[in-house]
C-alpha cells in the first residue's frame, strides 16, 4: 500500500506521527525521506510532541518483563479503526498507554536504562530514548547511553550526534565527548568528537560546556558554538553556521573555504577506505562546494576540475590526492 504524504498538514497529527514512526522502526529512512520527515517534524510543535510520545511509549514497552508483556497482549483490546499500515506503531502505542507512565516512573526511580548504538561508514541512524530524547547519529559514530535515577548520561565515543533532549529539570542530560562535557536539561545541539577534542554547536536552547577545569565552563545559546582542545581547554563561544555544520543530517557535506586536508578527513568518514593528501602544501589548498554524503565519488572526481590536483588509487584501494 502506498504511504501517505506526511509532509502535508494531516487532519490527525497522531496518524502522521505513527506513520513516520512505523517507517523509521521498520526500515529506516532514505536521504530524501529523512528530509521529508525533518520538514514534517519541525513544521509544528504538535508533530514533535506526538512523535516523541510514541517513541517514549515504544521504549517503555521494551523495558517491560516478558511475562508482563504476554499478559498485556492477552488482554482484550478496544476496537479502534485505523489504517492497516499503522497497525504496528499504533498497536505498540495501545499496549504502552496502559503501562508506559508506570514503567518510566520505575525507570526514574532507579531501574536504569543502558544501551549502545553505532553506525557504519556512510550510515545515519535515529535513536529514540525512553525519556523522549532523540539521538541522530552520523557516519562512523558510537555512543553509550546510561540513565539512572538522578542523571542521564551519554558517552560519545566516536563521531557526531545531534541531540534533541527532552526537558527534565530534575535529571540533567550530560554528554561526555573526549575531554569535553556538555550539560543540559532540555535543548537541541550537535556534538562532534575527534580523538580527545570536541566541537559543540547549539541549534536551540542552552547548554554548558566544560573541559578539564569545571570552573572554566562556557555557556552556549542558539547559533553559538565552541571547541574543547586536546588539553581540555574550552574556547570562547563563537557565532556559527549551524545549518552548514549539521548539513550531514540532510545527506550533505558543505565546505566553505575549507582546506583540502579538512575536506579529505571529512570525506574519509563516509568511505570504507580513507582519502589521503600527498603533501602538506596540497593540504593547504582551499575549497568551497557542496556534495552528497552518499556520493563521495562525485567529490573525488570533481577535485581535478576545481583544483590543480589528480587523484590516484593506491594498492590497498584507498585514494590519494597528488599534484598535477
Amino acid at each position: 500500500m502506498e504511504m501517505p504524504d506526511c509532509t502535508r498538514a494531516p487532519e490527525n497529527v497522531r496518524d502522521a506521527a505513527a506513520t513516520w514512526f512505523a517507517r523509521v522502526q521498520d526500515r529506516g529512512l532514505s536521504a530524501e525521506e529523512q528530509a521529508d520527515f525533518d520538514a514534517w517534524y519541525n513544521a509544528h510543535p504538535s508533530h514533535e510532541a506526538e512523535y516523541q510520545w510514541l517513541a517514549t511509549l515504544c521504549s517503555a514497552v521494551e523495558l517491560l518483563p516478558t511475562a508482563r508483556l504476554h499478559a498485556l497482549c492477552e488482554a482484550p483490546a478496544p476496537s479502534i479503526k485505523r489504517r492497516s499500515m499503522l497497525g504496528r506503531a499504533l498497536a505498540a502505542s495501545v499496549l504502552a498507554v496502559a503501562v508506559g507512565a508506570g514503567v518510566w516512573t520505575q525507570l526514574k526511580a532507579g531501574a536504569g536504562y543502558h544501551a549502545q548504538f553505532a553506525t557504519q561508514a556512510g550510515e545515519r541512524r535515529t535513536v529514540n530514548l525512553p525519556d523522549g530524547s532523540t539521538l541522530e547519529l552520523d557516519s562512523r559514530s558510537r555512543v553509550r547511553v546510561d540513565f539512572a535515577d538522578s542523571r542521564r548520561r551519554v558517552d560519545l565515543q566516536e563521531g557526531e550526534v545531534m541531540f534533541s533532549v527532552a526537558h527534565d529539570t530534575d535529571r540533567p542530560f550530560v554528554v561526555q565527548a573526549g575531554l569535553g562535557q556538555v550539560t543540559v536539561t532540555g535543548t537541541r545541539f550537535d556534538v562532534r568528537r575527534d580523538g580527545e577534542q570536541a566541537r559543540v554547536v547549539v541549534e536551540s536552547g542552552h547548554v554548558q560546556v566544560q573541559g578539564r577545569n569545571p570552573e572554566q565552563a562556557v555557556s552556549l545559546t542558539a547559533g553559538l558554538g565552541t571547541r574543547v582542545d586536546g588539553q581540555g581547554i574550552v574556547a570562547a563561544p563563537q557565532p556559527v553556521n549551524t545549518q552548514a555544520l549539521t548539513a550531514w543530517r540532510k545527506g550533505q557535506l558543505i565546505f566553505n573555504d575549507a582546506s583540502l586536508g579538512e575536506v579529505a578527513a571529512e570525506v574519509s568518514r563516509y568511505r570504507d577506505r580513507p582519502l589521503h593528501v600527498s603533501t602538506t602544501a596540497l593540504a593547504q589548498l582551499r575549497l568551497s562546494s557542496v556534495f552528497k554524503t552518499d556520493d563521495t565519488d562525485a567529490l573525488i572526481n570533481a577535485l581535478p576540475r576545481i583544483l590543480p590536483v589528480l587523484v590516484k588509487t593506491r594498492a590497498d584501494g584507498s585514494q590519494e590526492i597528488i599534484s598535477r
